[in-house]
């Protein structure tokens, strides 16, 4: 299932064309923008040089179909639908155990956050701003716990991933944006919600810290599933309250982090966009909610990236004057496995290369 929006702005910027070049290109994971843009797949490999991909923003009209997310865990968690999307790595995968691996895996996470949606239903049906604030400190918790296993793999001179520890960065520095808004319209006033939203995310990091270890892909589903909720959320909010939002002003730290200063990290957690393709209008705190969702659905879109091992790029990689003569800005080997179990399974059932008689 699809999830669309409209943006506020007169255009919407999105990709528009991906160019291949030599066999040995590593990409972002295909992504959906309307129906009038076809769908690509890219093979990737270990240990190669990573020169790869062309970007090129354009403008979409007012009249042309709009950004569309996709989703891997079913609307019922998002907004009392039903089904599941048949779209996402179970599609990819040709063994039979791996596809029931996969459906175990995104089964426990759709458990999971319908259960974290009951309890903010229970507390929080009529006060929407604690209740963005709770849920901006939990959003935020799964990129330190990556972060932290990342660093960690690197510290013991396992593998580097540079391109997913300044996206994770990135989406972080994001949700933190996200709270101090929701901070600055009074959703940690009460005692009550600032106990109950850092009690929960403790809990979460170890999860999320334990659960990434195991198998990455399910841990990024699991992103996946909390940000889709966030999009429905905020959705279902400016579509109920927005002519009031429209009257109300925006908070400054709002204003700073959308319009003012240095917007690379704006940039790099939006990975199926050019860098620069996006730059928000921020009038009233109808175009704070407005920016803030589809901040969420970028996370969404980049979260269902990384759940195929390997596929997850930053827009940085190349500059902007001749993207396709530069190299990348940082090129280091990426891991061939998943995860230290992924790993660990390889290390046994890999036969060891056999050694030549000179």
């Amino acid at each position: 299932m699809s999830t669309s929006w409209s943006s506020s702005s007169p255009a919407v910027f999105a990709i528009s064309s991906v160019e291949l070049k030599p066999s040995s290109t590593k990409c972002i994971a295909p992504f959906r923008i309307g129906s009038s843009f076809s769908r690509r797949s890219f093979s990737t490999r270990p240990l190669i040089s990573r020169k790869s991909c062309r970007v090129l923003a354009t403008v979409l009209k007012e009249d042309e179909p709009k950004v569309v997310v996709e989703e891997s865990c079913p609307p019922k968690a998002v907004d009392g639908g039903e089904g599941v999307s048949k779209e996402g790595p179970e599609s990819s995968s040709s063994n039979g155990l791996d596809k029931w691996v996969i459906k175990f895996e995104q089964s426990v996470n759709i458990f999971l956050t319908d259960s974290v949606i009951r309890i903010l239903d229970a507390f929080y049906h009529d006060r929407a701003y604690a209740r963005f604030f709770v849920l901006e400190t939990i959003a935020r918790v799964p990129y330190f716990a990556f972060l932290s296993v990342l660093h960690m793999y690197e510290s013991f001179g396992w593998w580097r991933r540079a391109d997913y520890l300044k996206v994770h960065f990135a989406e972080s520095w994001n949700e933190m944006h996200h709270l101090l808004i929701m901070e600055e319209l009074g959703g940690n006033d009460w005692w009550f919600d600032r106990f109950l939203a850092q009690h929960i995310a403790v809990a979460y990091y170890f999860m999320t810290v334990f659960m990434y270890m195991v198998s990455p892909r399910m841990a990024y589903h699991f992103s996946e599933c909390v940000e889709s909720h966030a999009f429905s959320t905020y959705d279902k909010f400016i579509k109920a309250q927005g002519e009031e939002l429209k009257k109300l002003p925006a908070p400054e730290v709002a204003v700073k982090y959308y319009t003012e200063g240095d917007l690379y990290l704006f940039d790099e957690f939006q990975t199926s966009r050019a860098p620069k393709s996006r730059r928000p209008k921020i009038e009233s705190l109808y175009d704070v909610f407005l920016n803030i969702r589809d901040d969420e659905a970028e996370h969404c879109k980049t979260m269902r990236a990384c759940q195929s091992h390997g596929n997850l790029r930053s827009p940085h990689s190349y500059s902007e004057s001749s993207p396709e003569d530069d190299e990348p800005l940082c090129n280091l080997p990426e891991a061939d496995c998943e995860g230290i179990v992924d790993c660990i399974k390889k290390a046994v059932t890999t036969s060891p290369p056999v050694k030549q008689k000179l």
